[in-house]
């Protein structure tokens, strides 16, 4: 049974807030399931029609449950502001609320149940590419502003919805407008849902975030696909070549083998590693869920200070030679692979990506040549301060609303253009992932749990009141 919880001064407020919420359940999951419909692939370009259909459609479900809302161009993706009705008073507080409405591909198609952009509801989870990121996830906090201002229940604090439409592929777009308005959307804070918890019965507020650097290698060998058997064994295989290269990467300990990799890494706390020995995942467990007969990771840590607060280099793709159905005897003339490596404070991803580019031409032989794709993002690590007043009040809102005790956790993942929002509009960003482990973010058959959905908006419901305290 869920754990009571107290709740404070100003809670019977939220009543009607609350029972509207309920009585709208099933038209919330309607709506978030026509959004889904909408394949925005910020990735792809033969998606760009969708984006703008997807801008479209959130914009126009701003502005009917009361927001004012306009639809930013840029150069690339449009960035959609959605403003609360001002309210006249003194010292109100300012939040921005941050989400975008792209999605990351759906490769590989055939591993999927259903259709990605058709949502199917199977055992109380819907599953759709965008789900949990980062649809549903906004969409809730969107769903209880929606019953404050539809019940005429004031909202304590000023809000600004900002969601983007290229966070999949960097935020450049997002980063260039934030800039230019600096002033415009001045606040005391961000509110994030784009990430997850350890389960709706241990809800967390997530205080770290690992940063990231993209990188792609291209080795080159001859001007073109050769036959095996005329010219095989006199020149070197690119492919062949990329994998040694690759297997440099690291040493045998995990640890990553690039010169300078690891200069200025903050090393973990005794307080920081106790924290992160909570993790509910035993070895065995985690492994059984990733689906690998056991794990491997950088020798002296832990696998949860492994996928948390370490750095990493990864490779996320490989590609060479002939990929159709049956054989075709050739030396390929390149081979590509993208890498990406996940940072943590104090490591900066311009420094990380030239470092790890050079450490690359150095162990590339003389038989190829390697070159490099310009144009990749990347960001740096996030943490907040754990005593920071605001991350107290939210941790009050999620047991109000999940009913049971919440804890502070740090996060593998990356939301680069949280980096942004402290330098230029010197606001520390709230991190409240609404979804969970099990959702496949990224992969096919992404979810999103229809509880998890409903406790996210209830959550909204709890949070302004927290922090306008």
């Amino acid at each position: 049974m869920p754990n009571k919880t107290r709740t404070g001064k100003g809670d019977s407020n939220l009543a009607a807030v609350n029972a509207y919420l309920k009585k709208n359940e099933a038209r919330f999951v309607r709506e978030l399931s026509e959004y889904l419909e909408i394949p925005s692939v910020s990735a792809q370009r033969e998606h760009r029609p969708d984006i703008r259909r997807c801008a479209a459609w959130i914009a126009k479900h701003c502005r009917s449950i009361g927001l004012a809302t306009k639809i930013y161009e840029t150069p690339g993706n449009p960035i959609v502001v959605a403003r609360t009705p001002p309210v006249k008073g003194k010292g109100r507080l300012h939040y921005l609320v941050y989400g975008h409405y792209d999605v990351q591909p759906t490769d590989p198609l055939g591993l999927w149940v259903s259709a990605p952009f058709k949502p199917a509801i199977r055992g109380g989870r819907i599953y759709a590419r965008g789900s949990s990121d980062n649809k549903g996830q906004h969409l809730a906090h969107l769903n209880a502003v929606e019953a404050y201002l539809k019940t005429g229940t004031e909202l304590p604090c000023d809000l600004t919805f900002v969601l983007e439409g290229e966070e999949e592929v960097g935020s450049a777009r997002l980063t260039e407008f934030l800039l230019k308005n600096r002033k415009k959307f001045r606040c005391d804070g961000v509110v994030v849902s784009d990430g997850s918890m350890p389960s709706l019965a241990k809800p967390a507020l997530t205080y770290g975030l690992r940063g990231n650097v993209a990188v792609e290698v291209i080795v080159r060998g001859p001007s073109r696909d050769l036959h095996s058997g005329s010219f095989g064994g006199a020149v070197d295989n690119p492919a062949t070549v990329l994998c040694r290269m690759i297997a440099a990467l690291h040493d045998r300990d995990g640890r990553i083998a690039v010169p300078g990799f690891y200069r200025g890494v903050v090393p973990l706390s005794k307080a920081e590693r106790r924290r992160l020995a909570q993790d509910p995942w035993t070895p065995k467990a985690l492994a059984k869920f990733v689906g690998v007969p056991q794990l491997k990771g950088e020798k002296g840590y832990t696998p949860e200070e492994q996928r948390t607060s370490r750095p990493t280099l990864e490779v996320n793709g490989l590609t060479s030679g002939y990929q159709g159905e049956g054989g075709k005897t050739i030396v390929p003339a390149w081979a590509r692979a993208k890498l990406t490596c996940r940072l943590v404070p104090d490591q900066d991803p311009s420094r990380i990506a030239g470092l790890v580019k050079a450490h690359l031409k150095r162990i590339c032989p003389p038989t190829v040549r390697v070159e490099f794709s310009k144009g990749h993002h990347g960001g740096p690590a996030y943490l907040i301060p754990v005593t920071e007043p605001s991350a107290k009040a939210a941790l009050r809102a999620l047991e109000k609303a999940y009913c049971h005790p919440a804890s502070m956790v740090r996060e593998g993942g990356s939301i680069p253009i949280v980096s942004l929002f402290k330098s230029a509009l010197g606001a520390e960003t709230l991190l409240l992932g609404l979804g969970l482990p099990s959702d496949n973010t990224h992969s096919p058959n992404e979810a999103m749990s229809l509880a998890g959905y409903r406790l996210g908006a209830r959550l909204g419901a709890f949070l302004w009141p927290e922090l306008a305290r």
